[in-house]
C-alpha cells in the first residue's frame, strides 16, 4: 500500500516558470511530491520561481500495440544518438498525445530512476510488455546493446504491426459492405415494400411469384424487426466475447480461419511470417532456442500455431533438431522448412529465418492486394442481384398490368 501512494505521488507534473541567475526568463517540467519540493528544486539551481502549476493528467485513450511500436522506435532513436535513458523517457513521454501513454512511461522512469532494471520495469506491467519483449530488453541490458536491441524489437514490432492490419484491411472490407448491404436491404423490407404492397392490394390481379416472395419476407421484417437486429446484434456480441475467452471456442475459430477459402491461405501465410520473424528476433538477441520458443507461438497470433509450438519445445529441449521438430506439425511449408534446416547446418539460423519472414511478409502484401481487386467485382454482383432482385420482383406487377392494359 505503502509503495503504490508513493507512486501516485510521483506521478504528479509541475510545470514552472521562472528567472535565472541572469535575470533570463526560462520555464521548464519536473516531477515532485508537491510545489514546496518544486520550489526547493529551482532555488539549488539558481532559478526563481514566479509561477508553479500542477499538470492535470487527462483521462486518455487505451494503450495499442501501434502506440508501444512507435514509443519503442522513438526510444531506439534516442538511445542510439546518446541521449540518456531518463531524459528519453521525459522527452517521450511529453512529446506522446495520448496520457495513458504518457502515464505508463512515467511509471516505467519512475522505477528506473530508483535503480530497477529496464526489463524489471516493463514486466510490471504485462498487459503491455510480453515476454518477447521483456526477455529481449533484458538481453540488451545484459550484453550492453540495448540500443542495438530496441532498434531489432521495434523493426520487429512495425513489421508486425504491418502484416496485422494488412490482414484486417483485407477482412474488413467485405464484412463492412456486407453489413451495410443488409442494412439497406432491412431498409427496403421495412419502408419501402410495404409501400408496394399497399398499391399492389388494388390491383384485384395474382402477383408473380417473386414479389410474393419478397412481401413475405417484408411482413416478416415489419412484425420482427426488433428481434431480428437484436438477435443479430446479441449473437454477434456473445460470440466475439466467447471468442475471446473460451480457449476451446478460440482454438476451433482459429482452425476454421486457416481452412477458409481464400483468406485461410492469406491468415496461413501471416502466422509464418509472424512465427519466423519473431524465431529470428530472439535468435538475433541471443536467447536460447528453448526459452525463445516460449515467446513465439503466442505471437503467431494463432492458437494452432501456439499449441504446435509448444510441442516443438518439447521436442527440442529433448535433443531432437528444431527443424525436425517443425516438420512433425505438419504446418510449415517446405521453404521454411529447408531454410531453417540450411540455418541449422551453417550456424546462420536467425538470418535464415529473417529471410523467410520477408519471403512471406512480401506474400501478405501480394495476396491482400490481389484480394482486394478481386472482392470489389464479387461484391458488387452480390449487391446487385439482392438489392436488383428485390427492385426487380416489385416491378413485375407493374409490367404485368402494362402488359394487361
Amino acid at each position: 500500500m505503502a509503495t503504490e501512494k508513493s507512486k501516485k505521488i510521483k506521478e504528479f507534473v509541475f510545470e514552472w516558470e521562472g528567472k535565472d541567475r541572469n535575470g533570463k526568463q526560462v520555464r521548464g517540467e519536473t516531477r515532485a511530491v508537491g510545489e514546496h519540493q518544486v520550489q526547493s528544486m529551482l532555488r539549488r539551481q539558481g532559478v526563481m520561481s514566479t509561477k508553479i502549476k500542477k499538470r492535470r493528467m487527462r483521462a486518455g485513450k487505451s494503450i495499442k500495440p501501434k502506440d508501444l511500436a512507435i514509443f519503442t522506435r522513438q526510444l531506439a532513436t534516442m538511445m542510439k544518438a546518446g541521449v540518456p535513458l531518463l531524459q528519453a523517457f521525459d522527452i517521450v513521454g511529453r512529446g506522446n498525445p495520448n496520457p495513458s501513454v504518457t502515464k505508463l512511461l512515467n511509471d516505467i522512469r519512475t522505477d528506473v530512476e530508483t535503480g530497477t532494471s529496464l526489463s524489471v520495469a516493463f514486466r510490471k506491467f504485462p498487459l503491455y510488455f510480453d515476454n518477447l519483449y521483456c526477455n529481449l530488453i533484458e538481453a540488451g541490458e545484459s550484453a550492453g546493446i540495448l540500443d542495438q536491441l530496441l532498434d531489432r524489437l521495434a523493426v520487429y514490432m512495425e513489421k508486425t504491426e504491418a502484416i496485422k492490419s494488412k490482414i484486417k484491411s483485407a477482412l474488413m472490407y467485405p464484412i463492412s459492405v456486407l453489413i451495410v448491404a443488409f442494412v439497406v436491404t432491412a431498409v427496403i423490407m421495412i419502408f419501402v415494400v410495404p409501400a408496394f404492397k399497399e398499391v399492389f392490394s388494388n390491383f384485384g390481379a395474382d402477383l408473380p411469384a417473386p414479389t410474393l416472395v419478397v412481401i413475405a419476407i417484408s411482413e416478416i421484417f415489419v412484425k420482427y424487426w426488433w428481434l431480428i437486429f437484436g438477435a443479430i446484434g446479441g449473437g454477434f456480441y456473445f460470440f466475439m466475447q466467447a471468442w475471446r475467452r473460451n480457449e476451446k471456442m478460440q482454438h476451433v475459430m482459429d482452425r476454421i480461419m486457416l481452412k477458409m477459402p481464400i483468406f485461410g491461405v492469406l491468415v496461413d501465410k501471416s502466422c509464418i511470417a509472424r512465427w519466423t520473424r519473431t524465431l529470428s528476433t530472439m535468435f538475433a538477441a541471443g536467447v536460447p532456442l528453448v526459452e525463445a520458443l516460449d515467446s513465439v507461438g503466442g505471437a503467431a497470433g494463432n492458437s494452432v500455431y501456439e499449441i504446435a509450438t509448444k510441442k516443438i519445445q518439447q521436442e527440442v529441449s529433448t535433443g531432437t533438431a528444431l527443424t525436425v521438430a517443425m516438420t512433425n506439425t505438419n504446418l510449415f511449408p517446405s521453404m521454411v522448412l529447408q531454410m531453417c534446416s540450411i540455418g541449422e547446418e551453417s550456424g546462420s539460423i536467425d538470418h535464415m529465418l529473417g529471410k523467410a519472414a520477408d519471403f512471406y511478409e512480401a506474400e501478405v502484401d501480394d495476396m491482400v492486394a490481389g484480394i482486394s481487386s478481386l472482392m470489389e467485382p464479387i461484391i458488387i454482383v452480390i449487391l446487385g442481384v439482392v438489392i436488383g432482385g428485390i427492385v426487380v420482383a416489385m416491378y413485375l406487377p407493374i409490367f404485368k398490368l402494362g402488359q394487361v392494359v
